[in-house]
C-alpha cells in the first residue's frame, strides 16, 4: 500500500468531544492544575540549585525529577487545553508525532529515575557511614544521565517504529493526546511489531524498576525494624515516606492504564490517562515538600532574600 505524505496526515483528538461542558470543566480545572505544576516543580528547581542545604543525592534526583515533569507536561497540556475550547480538534503527524515521543521518553526516564531514588534511600539507610562515598557526586550524574538516556532510547525506538507505519485512513484518535499503542492503532498495516515492542519497553521500563525498587525496600525495611529506637525507626521510615507515595500513586496509576489488553476505549479509562498525565506531577513537589523541613527552610530563605532584594 503506498505511504502517505507526513505532511498530507492530521489526526483528530477526539477527548471527550461528546461532552462539551465537561471538556470546559476540564479546561479549568486541567490550567489550573499546570499552573500548580509549573510553580512547584519550578520551585524545587530552584531550590535544589540556590540552595547548599539541599546539594545533596536525594535533592539532586529530585530536582531532575520535578525538570522531567515540568517537562512532560507541557509536551500536552497547553495544546489539550487549545482543544478543549475549539472545535476543530486536529493535530498534524509531526506535532503528533513530537508530542508522543517527548511524553513516551519522559515516562520511561521517570521509571528509571524512581528506581535510583529507591537505591539512594537503600544506601542512606542500610549503609550511613558510607553514604557520602557511595553516592559521589560522579555517581548521582552518572545515575541520572543512565535513566534520562535510557528514556530517550526508549522514546526513540518506539517513535522510528510507529513512523515508518502508513496511514490511510479516517485517524481519529480516541484520547486526549497523541498516545503510542492509540497512534499505532491507526495503521493500516499489520502491528504486530510496534506491539510486541511496547509490550517489551513496558515490561523493561515499568516492572524492572518496580522490582529494582521492591528490592530496596525489603532491605531497608529489614534495617529499620533492626533499629532498637522507636524514634530512630520512626526517622528512617519519614526519609523514604514521600518517596513510597509517589511510586505508588505513579506506578499504581500507570500500571492500570498500559497493561490492560485493549487501548483506552472508554471515557473513564481516559479520564484515568488524564490523571496520570496532570495529576501525578502536580502531587510530586507536594508530596515531597509537605512534611520536609529542609525544603521549607530553603524556601523561607529564597522568600526572605527576594523581599530583601526587593526592598533594597
Amino acid at each position: 500500500m503506498e505511504r502517505t505524505n507526513w505532511t498530507e496526515i492530521e489526526f483528530i483528538l477526539q477527548g471527550l468531544s461528546e461532552y462539551p461542558r465537561a471538556e470546559k470543566l476540564l479546561f479549568a480545572t486541567c490550567l489550573v492544575m499546570y499552573l500548580v505544576i509549573l510553580l512547584g516543580n519550578g520551585t524545587l528547581v530552584i531550590l535544589t540549585l540556590l540552595d547548599s542545604r539541599l546539594h545533596t543525592p536525594m535533592y539532586f534526583f529530585l530536582g531532575n525529577l520535578s525538570f522531567l515533569d515540568i517537562w512532560y507536561t507541557s509536551s500536552f497540556i497547553p495544546s489539550m487545553l487549545i482543544h478543549f475550547l475549539s472545535k476543530k480538534k486536529t493535530i498534524s503527524f509531526t506535532r503528533c508525532v513530537v508530542q508522543m515521543s517527548v511524553s513516551y521518553s519522559m515516562g520511561s526516564t521517570e521509571c528509571v529515575l524512581l528506581a535510583v531514588m529507591a537505591y539512594d534511600r537503600f544506601v542512606a539507610i542500610c549503609n550511613p557511614l558510607r553514604y557520602p562515598i557511595i553516592m559521589s557526586r560522579a555517581l548521582c550524574i552518572q545515575m541520572a544521565a543512565l535513566a534520562w538516556g535510557l528514556g530517550f532510547f526508549n522514546s526513540l525506538t518506539e517513535t522510528i517504529l510507529a513512523i515508518q507505519l502508513p496511514f490511510c485512513g479516517k485517524n481519529v484518535i480516541n484520547h486526549f493526546v497523541c498516545e503510542i499503542l492509540a497512534f499505532v492503532k491507526l495503521a493500516c498495516t499489520d502491528i504486530s511489531l510496534n506491539e510486541i515492542t511496547i509490550m517489551l519497553g513496558n515490561v523493561i521500563f515499568l516492572f524492572i524498576p518496580l522490582l529494582l525498587i521492591c528490592i530496596s525496600y525489603i532491605f531497608i525495611l529489614s534495617t529499620v525494624l533492626r533499629i532498637n529506637s522507636a524514634e530512630g525507626r520512626k526517622k528512617a521510615f519519614s526519609t523514604c515516606s514521600a518517596h513510597i507515595t509517589v511510586v505508588t500513586v505513579f506506578y499504581g496509576t500507570i500500571l492500570f492504564m498500559y497493561m490492560k489488553p485493549k487501548s483506552k476505549d472508554s471515557a473513564f479509562n481516559k479520564l484515568i490517562a488524564l490523571f496520570y498525565g496532570v495529576v501525578t506531577p502536580m502531587l510530586n513537589p507536594i508530596i515531597y515538600s509537605l512534611r520536609n523541613t529542609e525544603v521549607h527552610g530553603a524556601l523561607r530563605k529564597l522568600v526572605s532574600r527576594h523581599w530583601c532584594w526587593k526592598k533594597g
